[in-house]
């Protein structure tokens, strides 16, 4: 199941950006939200010359499961 409702319209970059920042206000505390926001930046500015459709979307796939992963991940520390 994915963090947020709305996983599944996400086709480009700029919506996985959006949605992948929504997803780092579920996060516990202050300073997870700001490491995660930090990284998904970091990622997005490194990936943000990639023009093959294909390897956008397995990237876009990968990313929407790492959220799900990291978020199933602290809900379970709480």
């Amino acid at each position: 199941m994915p963090p947020l409702p709305g996983a599944e319209l996400v086709q480009t970059p700029v919506q996985l950006y959006r949605y992948l920042l929504r997803c780092c206000r579920q996060l516990p505390t202050p300073a997870m939200q700001k490491h995660y926001r930090h990284a998904i930046r970091q990622s997005f500015n490194s990936h943000s010359d990639e023009d093959n459709p294909e390897r956008i979307q397995m990237i876009i796939q990968r990313a929407l499961a790492d959220a799900e992963w990291i978020l199933d991940k602290y809900k379970k520390i709480k």
